[in-house]
């Protein structure tokens, strides 16, 4: 099997997912700022921009927004690119939660294992964590 490079270390991807959930709850505020914070109504809003962000900047990027910032991209195990059903798949299963706390050996989450992919470094440094 050839990859794209090194698969990613939890320390970029924990960091990542922060940075979207963040612009999430900004966006909501932003959008919804007459829905309390806090209440379901504005939990459900910040989780439907979580992943309308992550749907659609992984569709035309390969990574969400916090990837990017991170130096990541989620592609197939072999490089490639997934398709928009994956990438819609894969993240219902991260707003689920345990999936992504569940991962193996090799680094990859419940979520990736599924559909078939990877979150792979873009460029250098070292992992914060991992």
């Amino acid at each position: 099997m050839t990859t794209p490079g090194e698969v990613a270390g939890i320390g970029r991807r924990v960091a990542a997912i922060c940075l979207d959930w963040l612009a999430s709850i900004l966006l909501s505020r932003v959008f919804f700022g007459q829905v309390a914070y806090g209440s379901a109504e504005g939990s459900i809003s910040v989780l439907l921009l979580f992943a309308a962000e992550v749907i659609i900047f992984t569709w035309l990027l390969s990574a969400s927004f916090g990837q990017k910032i991170m130096g990541i991209s989620v592609l197939q195990v072999n490089g490639g690119r997934l398709s928009l059903w994956r990438i819609i798949l894969r993240t219902l299963l991260i707003c689920l939660v345990i999936p992504a706390l569940v991962y193996d050996s090799t680094g990859r989450g419940l979520q990736d294992r599924a559909v078939g992919s990877a979150v792979f470094r873009t460029r250098g440094g070292r992992d914060v964590g991992g």
